[in-house]
């Protein structure tokens, strides 16, 4: 949308652009424009609910970074679930990094967790890299504290990829499960269920953990592969 894309440009960065480029590892360099993350969230709170909003969801996929960036930041912000999830699932398909993924997070979610599991558990399954990441993401954001089941633990472990960012983010959600429910995960540590890689750098992730106790930690170092 060229009304956007003039607010983008007036916010630039060269220096940002080419730093940012750095981070996310498999995108265009040349996608992207260089806006701040705060200022894309500015932008994307003066947009709520406008009929320019409404327009720019509409409008996938994009050609810019920052594009799917302020797309991640508006779908955030909806407060009706079944719109959320709506737009959620038009959009997801056209995520290709790690950032966007990791910052769509609906507001909506933590109040709807019943309506959102079933999604999860059919996003978990697809063949999109970042659809599988923001699943196991989701999982680990709402459901590893008093909406827990150790069937969760079982759903990511079935998670078959080799995408980094997909063994990535099952090793952050075992490490995270580690810290708020040890007594159920700890046995899929012991088990060695997860490949290799995954379980070496869940481990790593754990010991570094200021929620993991000194001892647990020692222990978790001795199941290293």
């Amino acid at each position: 949308m060229d009304s956007i894309l003039k607010k983008f440009r007036q916010m630039a960065d060269k220096k940002y652009a080419a730093f940012q480029s750095k981070l996310i590892p498999g995108i265009d360099p040349k996608s992207v424009i260089g806006v701040r993350t705060p200022d894309l969230r500015n932008l994307a709170k003066s947009l709520k609910g406008s009929e320019e909003a409404k327009k720019f969801l509409e409008e996938v996929p994009h050609k810019y970074f920052e594009e799917n960036q302020l797309h991640a930041f508006l779908i955030s912000q909806i407060r009706d679930f079944d719109e959320c999830v709506k737009e959620l699932e038009r959009f997801l398909p056209y995520i290709d990094n790690w950032a966007t993924c990791d910052q769509t997070s609906p507001v909506c979610f933590r109040k709807n967790r019943a309506q959102l599991l079933p999604f999860i558990k059919n996003w978990i399954k697809s063949k999109k890299t970042y659809t599988v990441r923001f699943a196991i993401g989701m999982l680990m954001k709402h459901f590893l504290e008093g909406d827990f089941k150790s069937e969760y633990l079982r759903m990511v472990c079935g998670v078959k990829s080799e995408e980094y960012y997909i063994k990535m983010e099952i090793a952050w959600y075992f490490a995270t499960a580690l810290a708020f429910q040890y007594e159920e995960t700890i046995p899929f540590i012991e088990k060695k269920v997860l490949e290799p890689w995954t379980h070496n750098k869940t481990i790593q992730k754990a010991r570094e953990s200021f929620r993991i106790s000194d001892d647990k930690k020692e222990y978790l170092k001795s199941l290293k592969l």
